[in-house]
């Protein structure tokens, strides 16, 4: 891994007057956990111009290990086009070491952190504006939310249309109606969330699971009943089902976002 630098390379239009605030420039930009964390095949995603549809036919293309599953504790999570970061350092090679505000996150109190291409950033660009909620949100507006994805493959870190891990279909959901949430599930159990006691659930609460003596690793949203709705894991899709045995041995807690009413 190159070692950051304030020294910005020479011709570099992207480079960000330090410490700084920029905006995506790029569709979806990745947040990686190292600048060595990407691999070949991730090389669309790694792009100046950056083709996420591209990266993910790459990444269906071959072997599950070679492909999505190898993201795992590689990639961080995504930054979309118009999200603003705030830039801490450059390196030599064309990466920014970062912050995502709009990713709330205990990494970090300024937002989630990593790892982004220096390209995919604008220096001078203007924030999108967010969606606005427009009045009150519901638990019942966050599941309708959530089921226009069903049937989208899992992606681990992603927070867009085109892919979704468990608590980024959460995240994702809640940023279209106008809510910041954290970005991870145990943090939106920590950070967002009133605790509910199981068994006494409605549609929209969150549902959280551990291992024995382990952090929460999972999040579904109840859907009434036995029912769930998430994103389970990589080679699985978005689904709305009654809740698998192997989820209900590992349930471990409820919560209500304090977002919604």
């Amino acid at each position: 891994m190159v070692s950051p630098t304030t020294e910005p390379s020479k011709g570099n239009g992207n480079i960000v007057n330090l410490p700084g605030t920029a905006t995506i420039r790029v569709p979806v930009a990745g947040v990686w956990a190292r600048t060595t964390s990407p691999r070949p095949i991730d090389a669309a995603i790694v792009a100046d111009d950056a083709d996420h549809e591209q990266w993910l036919r790459d990444l269906d293309g071959v072997a599950l290990e070679d492909g999505r599953l190898g993201l795992l504790d590689r990639f961080e999570t995504e930054a979309l086009e118009g999200e603003p970061v705030v830039v801490r350092s450059h390196t030599a090679d064309g990466w920014s070491q970062v912050v995502c505000p709009w990713q709330p996150s205990s990494k970090d109190a300024e937002g989630y952190p990593g790892f982004i291409r220096t390209a995919h950033l604008d220096a001078g660009g203007a924030t999108r504006a967010r969606p606005s909620a427009g009045g009150a949100v519901t638990r019942t507006d966050l599941l309708a939310e959530a089921r226009r994805y069903v049937g989208l493959a899992y992606l681990w870190g992603g927070i867009s249309a085109d892919g979704l891990d468990c608590s980024g279909l959460v995240h994702f959901s809640c940023r279209n109606l106008g809510l910041t949430v954290a970005r991870d599930c145990d943090d939106q159990h920590e950070i967002d969330c009133e605790p509910v006691e199981l068994g006494t659930t409605e549609p929209g609460d969150l549902l959280f699971f551990a291992r024995p003596a382990e952090r929460i690793h999972h999040v579904a949203i109840a859907a009434g009943g036995d029912t769930i709705l998430h994103s389970p894991s990589t080679g699985h899709r978005i689904v709305e089902e009654s809740m698998p045995e192997t989820r209900r041995r590992t349930l471990v807690a409820a919560g209500r976002l304090r977002c919604l009413q």
